[in-house]
This record gives structure tokens, sequence and C-alpha cells, in this order.
């Protein structure tokens, strides 16, 4: 499908805004079908993929930001991770008891936070959080970069959940782009609120059947727009054998030689992809002396 799998970027060239368009299609496929998640939890995760991809384009340095949303109601908690160089993964949990979900964004996450989280490779970890106050994730998210970036900011977010086997996202992101003057201002200068007007007329179907260029111009043909090459967004998780076997440095080398004499082997399985490592006696030792090599394959 035309568009998909992909962000792209643009400007308002007489204004000072920029733009971001994400369709996620395959990528999103290995996330809301790695559990056999309730459609509530499918549409929210489906939600969240869209938005980290929005939200990992103002990275400017390699690494990775995290959308994470903790609750104490049906929910538990939901997080998708987003590379610089756009790599998604994401995982849910949620009371399995509850013999169904409730239906609406704010009765399915019972006093729940939202947590950005941008962790560089070199550099410190910036962690930022807010309250789910709002009906909606886009607005949910919206706040946050009020509150914490005063920078003004309007989200959209659909799913298409239709075809049970192959669920369907899209984002749509318009930015102030940071400048002295104070957020309220610049949100008039700029002509942002005309500009959000504009989006909002975005009709679902407009967003997942039409190509980019066709919504741009659908949207903004009265405005000065400028394009960029898009990027590609695909699935693709950071566990490593040699991560778990990092992990394992830290339990006691006893009790691990106790679980391979008693099942086998150690088994590491990773939330994100199902990836599964073992490790056996002669694995143990070389992790505790220091010397360990990944010289294994993943099994899933």
């Amino acid at each position: 499908m035309t568009n998909f799998d992909q962000l792209h970027r643009f400007i308002f060239n007489q204004a000072n805004v920029r733009g971001e368009i994400a369709r996620l299609d395959d990528s999103l496929q290995h996330i809301v079908h790695s559990y056999e998640y309730p459609v509530q939890i499918q549409q929210l995760l489906s939600e969240m993929a869209a938005a980290t991809c929005l939200l990992a384009a103002i990275l400017k340095f390699k690494g990775e930001i995290g959308l994470q949303i903790q609750g104490q109601g049906a929910l538990k908690y939901a997080v998708v991770n987003a590379t610089d160089d756009h790599t998604l993964r994401g995982v849910a949990r949620w009371d399995e008891d509850l013999p169904s979900l409730p239906e609406s964004f704010a009765e399915l996450m019972e006093k729940g936070v939202l947590v950005i989280t941008i962790t560089p490779e070199d550099g410190e970890r910036y962690q930022g959080m807010v309250a789910l106050d709002k009906p909606t994730l886009a607005e949910c998210i919206e706040g946050y970069f009020a509150q914490s970036e005063q920078l003004a900011t309007k989200v959209i977010l659909r799913t298409d959940l239709s075809e049970p086997e192959r669920a369907k996202a899209a984002g749509v992101l318009l930015q102030v782009m940071p400048t002295k003057a104070s957020n309220t201002d610049v949100a008039q200068d700029t002509g942002f609120e005309h500009l959000c007007k504009l989006t909002e007329t975005l009709s679902s179907e407009e967003l997942f059947s039409l190509p980019v260029e066709d919504i741009l111009y659908r949207l903004y043909h009265q405005e000065e727009v400028e394009m960029f090459e898009p990027a590609t967004i695909q699935f693709a998780c950071t566990c490593s054998r040699t991560r778990s076997a990092e992990a394992l440095r830290n339990v006691d080398k006893a009790e691990l030689l106790q679980i391979v004499e008693e099942e086998g082997a150690v088994k590491m399985n990773c939330q994100y992809c199902h990836t599964e490592y073992r490790f056996d006696s002669i694995d143990v030792e070389a992790i505790h002396a220091g010397r360990f090599e990944d010289t294994a394959t993943k099994t899933q």
C-alpha cells in the first residue's frame, strides 16, 4: 500500500511550523499481534505506535524514544519504543481476569500517567511525565508538549482495525518550531491555529487511502509546503544474547547453575519479540568469568 510504513516530514515555508505524517501497516503487525490482545489494547498500541513514530522525528542524535502508559485500572502498562532510524517495538499488559475491557480511553487507564523517555546513545537520559487526564491519547500528548516543552502542538491519531489480522494506524503532527517568543505569541504569529483547523478536516478514509502528497494538497493547497524524503518505519527488537548474558551477571552463579541442573538451561525471553535465549553451564561460567562470547542464534 502506497506511503505506508513511512514517516513523511514537511514544513510550511511561510510559517514557523513543522509537520509529520506517519502511517503503519507491516511494521505494526508484530506489535498488535504478538499476544492475543483484546481489541481495546490493539487500538491503544496502534495509536501509541503511530504517536511514537511521530515523536521519534524530534531525535537529533542516535538513541531511542519511549512512550509509556502506566495505569491502575484495566490497563497495567503499555510501552512503545522507537529509535532514531525509525525501528519500532511495543508491548502491553492488562488485567486478563476481567471479562471485558472498557471501551473509552479514560476508563481503560484509571489514574494513568504518560511517560516519555528519551535515551541517547551518548549522554544523559531524559524523562517527562504528564497525567492522562484528557479524553484521548492525542490530547494527552499535546498537553505534554504544552506543559513540558512549551510548544504548541497538534496531534491526530487514527486506527483502522476493520481487518482483524491487518491492523493499521496513522498519525499527523503539527508543531510550532522553538523560538524565543512565548508559546502563545508564536502560535498566533505563525497562523498555527489556522493550520490546525485545516488539519482537523482530514477524514480517516482520506488518511488511510490517499497518497501523502494528495493529503497535503487536499489540506494545504493554499500554503507553501516543502516535503522531505520519507523515512522507512519497520519493526525491530534491540534484544540480543549478549544483553541477556549481561543481565545474568547480576544473578548469583550458584543459583544459575542450579537452574541449569534442574531445567537443562537458563532461559531468557524477550517480551517484545518473544525470542528465547538459552544458557548452559559453560555459558554461566563464562558470563561470571567475564569472557562470554555470543556465538548462538536467536530462537523464536
